[in-house]
């Protein structure tokens, strides 16, 4: 019986194998053409790696963000007359003979009523230190004048003043108020002609550095349906450059004359 004829390239000769060197040479050739398609990429991957991992440790030494503490809840009370002009009292308590701050805002009363109508005002105060201010150990609450904008808007000046008998009047009147609106009438005050707005709550005191200090209105109930924010900068360059202020669009609407 014949045995049928293949075309076969590989053949026994004394007892050893034998291969065709041409399709030996292609494999090796797609083997090699594969490794160096897969050797580059990983290489990359791990210098990538490499240069990212060098990078978030370099951020992390030369940038690190400011880290900022709670500094306790204060009772914090904006009050002024219909037709005049806004103050800001900070107190340690409700009960405190002994303002921690009390800052004369250039915004009349009647026009800061109206801006939180919007139930979000945000009140930068920003004032300028000629020199290197970081260096200054006093906080930033010291400082007797600021530039005032209101939901980022330049709208005038604050200014740091000692509490007149009439100011501690009025805070005694509301003593007996933790968080809320209200109005006082002018006969309980001798200003017989004229009404005091009032808004009074307690606000976290934050700080970043002696130069930045802010004030946040707590509001866990929901009762006075505002969202308030004061912040305190210091710069040693142009407060028209100086302030971070939020740049919304329905926060830096124009502020109503009076």
């Amino acid at each position: 019986m014949s045995c049928p004829t293949v075309g076969a390239t590989t053949h026994i000769t004394n007892g050893v194998t034998s291969v065709d060197c041409q399709k030996q040479v292609r494999s090796w050739r797609l083997l090699r053409s594969l490794m160096e398609l897969l050797i580059p990429s990983c290489y990359c991957a791990f210098i990538d790696k490499h240069h990212e991992i060098k990078h978030q440790n370099y951020l992390h030494r030369y940038y690190q963000p400011p880290v900022c503490t709670s500094s306790g809840i204060i009772t914090g009370t904006i009050f002024g007359y219909r037709r005049g002009k806004a103050s800001f009292c900070i107190q340690q308590n409700t009960k405190s003979n002994n303002p921690i701050l009390l800052l004369e805002f250039a915004v009349p009363t009647a026009v800061l009523a109206r801006e939180m109508q919007g139930g979000i005002l945000r009140i930068a105060l920003d004032c300028t230190s000629k020199g290197n201010s970081s260096g200054n150990p006093d906080s930033v609450l010291s400082m007797p004048l600021w530039t005032m904008y209101c939901n980022g808007k330049k709208v005038g000046y604050a200014v740091k003043r000692k509490p007149s008998k009439a100011d501690m009047d009025a805070l005694r009147l509301m003593n007996s108020v933790v968080g809320g609106t209200g109005l006082i009438s002018g006969k309980e005050l001798d200003h017989h002609d004229d009404e005091l707005m009032y808004l009074r709550a307690n606000f976290e005191n934050l700080r970043t550095s002696p130069d930045s200090e802010s004030f946040h209105l707590i509001d866990p109930d929901g009762n006075i349906g505002q969202e308030l924010s004061i912040f305190f900068y210091r710069s040693s360059y142009p407060v028209d450059k100086a302030v971070p202020i939020m740049a919304d669009a329905q926060m830096t609407r124009p502020l109503d004359n009076a």
